[in-house]
């Protein structure tokens, strides 16, 4: 029997939007969904604009969410929006990824969770008594060296894990651009709509769940600052953690939006007993083993010796660069597994989200007490 693609809907994402024009061809990559709804803008008319350009059907083009959520409910089984895609400022996560759960709509929604740990929490109890899937965009964890590094720590290569060591660097916010119209930045520093973190909760929250994710180990104490370098930016522009793990793992968090040259320098390095890792997200077919007792080792995407979980995440041979949309079709991918109920591959999702969360108030915490360090609560089992 075919397979029919996943019906995927879309609230945010419209005329000058980054980040939804990357998810609808992450969405479309492997053939598991189609694009067939979406309120694309609070502008009915861009939204519109939006619709045409993607070919949509323009009664499945909403002014709202609200209005979406009504009316592909409504819709036979075999028409209505499997899933909802959120691609909008922070502080519309929740609510709107409550409403979908409660709809009975599966999500997969952008990052930070949300604006707080109490709103993360509400998510993920909708997600629980709707039995649907919720899933967030933390794209790098979808690499497939990110999961042979994974891999390769999780089953004792590098013997017990000391140092982890993650920076995540930008330079596009170096200017005051969020005083001078840019509609990305300026929503990104604005409390309102980005929550109690700046950079930490843009991109600081990405390096803080791949650090996690790949090492095994849960953060248990933070000691951060934070800066803002632009003059009347009312969020942090610049981040720097220490990191206590369980178990006596050490670990340093560098996240900036200000070091002026730099594109997007996300970078992993993870220490054990006899030997290293070292991953590099604009390098991201190259994995670095380094050891105690042997010759370094260089590990390319599609070459031997690769684990298989590796080699699931790959669609073309060693040589053939793939990167930041395979990464993030990755994630799709595994979505539409787990809805279609044969899926054990992993994607990122509440656990992810609340640990996210948690760590960006105990850095705010930190950061504006003089205390040394400040623990992650650790919530229940999560």
């Amino acid at each position: 029997m075919a397979r029919h693609a996943l019906r995927l809907g879309m609230v945010g994402g419209g005329e000058g939007a980054f980040i939804g024009a990357v998810h609808r061809m992450a969405a479309a990559l492997d053939g598991d969904w189609r694009l067939v709804a979406g309120a694309f803008s609070t502008d009915e008319g861009r939204s519109a604009r939006t619709g045409e350009a993607l070919g949509l059907d323009p009664r499945r083009v909403y002014a709202s969410i609200a209005a979406m959520i009504a009316r592909e409910r409504a819709l036979p089984a075999g028409e209505r929006m499997d899933a909802l895609a959120i691609v909008t400022p922070n502080h519309l996560h929740a609510p709107m990824a409550i409403a979908a759960l409660d709809a009975g709509f599966h999500v997969f929604c952008e990052k930070p969770m949300a604006m707080s740990v109490a709103e993360a929490q509400a998510i993920g109890e909708a997600a629980g008594r709707s039995g649907c899937r919720f899933a967030l965009a933390f794209t790098y964890s979808g690499y497939p060296l990110v999961e042979e590094a994974r891999v390769r720590i999780a089953r004792g290569d590098l013997g017990a894990i000391r140092l982890v060591q993650v920076e995540y660097l930008q330079g596009w916010l170096s200017l005051p651009i969020d005083g001078d119209g840019n509609k990305q930045a300026e929503w990104r520093t604005d409390p309102a709509r980005a929550g109690p973190g700046g950079c930490l909760g843009d991109i600081g929250t990405h390096a803080f769940q791949l650090a996690e994710h790949v090492s095994g180990l849960r953060v248990e104490a933070v000691s951060a600052d934070l800066a803002t370098h632009v003059p009347g930016r009312r969020l942090d522009d610049d981040v720097g953690a220490l990191l206590r793990f369980a178990g006596g793992a050490r670990g340093l968090l560098k996240a900036s939006q200000v070091a002026a040259g730099e594109e997007n320098g996300l970078k992993l390095r993870i220490h054990g007993e006899r030997g290293g890792i070292e991953w590099a997200q604009m390098e991201p077919n190259t994995l670095i083993l380094r050891w105690l007792d042997r010759p370094t080792e260089i590990l390319r995407a599609g070459g031997p010796e690769l684990d298989v979980c590796t080699m699931r995440l790959l669609r073309t041979p060693s040589g053939h660069p793939e990167g930041y949309v395979e990464a993030f079709a990755n994630l799709y991918r595994a979505l539409a597994a787990a809805i279609r109920g044969g899926g054990d591959r992993w994607f990122p999702g509440v656990a992810d989200g609340l640990r996210t969360m948690r760590f960006i108030e105990a850095v705010v915490a930190n950061a504006a007490s003089d205390r040394k360090w400040t623990r992650i609560d650790p919530g229940e089992k999560e």
